[in-house]
């Protein structure tokens, strides 16, 4: 589609903007040097795997309600991004985490819970692929969709519940970021926002492509 080709044009000047925002305008943090620039990274991409949750909940949520295949389809869809995008967070933040703890896990409130949630979400996508077909497939991973959400705001607001060192917490509470460095953040924020954007369409329209290929195919063998 056109409109996906202009996002996917429009992430990748806004990605290439922002590394600039990291790598030249952004100062090296005087503690962890240039390691912590991993944080304008490692932040939009668990923003954004976040986000992808939330839409995996408002459409199992629509499909509940109105039995939409385009819902299912967006959720799937939706939930694919969120654990390629959390996968990515507890990567980048497990390379973070080396530097600032000195190991490469720890069992912190964040992490923790992030990891949860990404088990769940890896779940639901097994689900999604297993055997079971049509409208019981879409019910359940929809009941699914709803009821996994609600270990999203439990990481959200984890470091609060429970005491957290988690640098990413601690950098958000006031600990020492530059006005640069938060520019940093917004830009990337917003440039990874695009890409979220476009790998979203993307993987709509091809969910909806292949659902018009098995109604064909199933119009064949009836005729």
């Amino acid at each position: 589609m056109p409109s996906i080709r202009i996002l996917a044009v429009l992430a990748a000047l806004a990605l290439a903007v922002g590394q600039w925002f990291i790598w030249a305008y952004a100062p090296v943090e005087e503690t962890m040097g240039l390691v912590q620039k991993i944080f304008y990274i490692h932040m939009p991409l668990a923003w954004w795997a976040l986000v992808s949750f939330f839409v995996v909940f408002c459409a199992s949520i629509r499909h509940l309600m109105t039995r939409s295949a385009g819902s299912d389809i967006l959720a799937g869809a939706a939930a694919e991004l969120g654990v390629l995008l959390s996968g990515l967070a507890l990567v980048s933040g497990s390379i973070w985490g080396r530097a600032a703890w000195n190991v490469w896990w720890t069992w912190d409130p964040r992490l923790t819970t992030t990891l949860i949630m990404w088990f769940v979400y890896a779940g639901y996508l097994v689900l999604r692929g297993g055997g079971m077909g049509g409208e019981r497939r879409a019910m359940v991973c929809a009941v699914l969709g709803v009821v996994a959400f609600l270990d999203v705001p439990l990481v959200f607001y984890s470091a609060r519940i429970w005491r957290s060192v988690h640098p990413a917490v601690l950098a958000s509470q006031g600990g020492g970021l530059e006005p640069e460095m938060w520019h940093a953040v917004l830009a990337n924020l917003g440039a990874f926002g695009l890409l979220w954007l476009t790998l979203l369409a993307a993987r709509f329209d091809l969910g909806r492509s292949e659902e018009r290929a098995q109604a064909l195919l199933l119009q064949g063998r009836e005729g």
